[in-house]
């Protein structure tokens, strides 16, 4: 698909936008509901972040499953209603898909962390930097450096 610069692209971060079920987290049938309205305020394509399953440390983008939905926001069928709907008001949807990391829990990370060498070149690993902070306070990659003991030590 190629992407018309003249279209209107509307970004939803699905966790605030609006909650159906009463939980205070917003979720696919929220999405569903404001299609209309969005299509009234001439959205040709909307553009959501994060909405498949995470441990949630870094706001749903430390992305433990890329192919399922987190349970949060609803299942597969809630999603191809979403997009059927969508399809219906004429607004296409595009996914943010955080490919440079992914979360501790993610499979391959976990399969690099069990020795698997196939899933370790998934993985760049570096000697740990002095002077990262993280945006959550203290040492950017405190965590990641004892993972990365871990892997050294069975490659």
């Amino acid at each position: 698909m190629v992407l018309d610069k003249s279209k209107v692209v509307y970004q939803i971060y699905p966790k605030s936008f609006k909650d159906t079920t009463g939980n205070g987290i917003g979720d696919l049938q929220g999405i569903i509901e404001k299609l209309p309205y969005l299509k009234e305020l001439g959205v040709d394509m909307v553009w959501l972040n994060p909405f498949y399953p995470s441990p949630q440390r870094d706001n749903g983008y430390d992305i433990s499953d890329y192919t399922a939905i987190n349970p949060l926001f609803g299942d597969m069928a809630d999603f191809e209603e979403m997009v059927a709907v969508g399809r219906e008001h004429g607004i296409d949807f595009m996914l943010d898909m955080v490919l440079n990391h992914c979360s501790t829990e993610h499979e391959w990370f976990q399969k690099a962390l069990a020795g698997d060498s196939y899933y370790q070149d998934f993985f760049f690993i570096r000697d740990e930097p002095t002077d990262w902070v993280s945006k959550f306070g203290g040492s950017a990659l405190v965590t990641f450096w004892r993972y990365r003991q871990v892997l050294s030590a069975s490659l």
